[in-house]
């Protein structure tokens, strides 16, 4: 585990450092190719320098985010209020995570990508590259 997501999850609640923990697990399970690190002040995964998944402590819970999750067409994924095509879900009990609708997600956003890495370079517009 990246020694600054590390200290991110052990920065948190007792019960959100399980959430944060078990999530870096799966995470790291399923992406094994993924880079990790601290971005914009959390963990995230990145692909070719794409950034794929990632989550937050916020105030609704911890917020697991798939940047390109709302081509995932998964019902339990909240795109409400989503910018350019993330979707999220929260958690505030590590039994609220099902692990297989995550491997599914986590399968599914290496299979389904737009591209924010070039974001700026193309003034603001995405494009699908899986």
């Amino acid at each position: 585990m990246n020694l600054d997501v590390q200290t991110y999850n052990s920065s948190q609640s007792t019960e959100d450092q399980l959430i944060c923990d078990l999530l870096t697990n799966e995470i790291n399970l399923h992406l094994p190719e993924a880079e990790n690190k601290i971005w914009h002040a959390h963990p995230v995964w990145f692909l070719d320098g794409n950034p794929i998944v990632g989550y937050s402590k916020q105030k609704k819970g911890i917020r697991l985010m798939f940047w390109s999750g709302k081509s995932f067409e998964e019902d339990k994924l909240n795109i409400l209020g989503a910018k350019f095509q993330d979707a999220s879900i929260y958690y505030n009990s590590v039994n609220e995570i099902n692990r297989k609708d995550l491997e599914s997600w986590l399968k599914k956003s290496k299979e389904i990508q737009w591209d924010y890495k070039n974001i700026v370079k193309r003034k603001g517009v995405l494009e699908r590259i899986k």
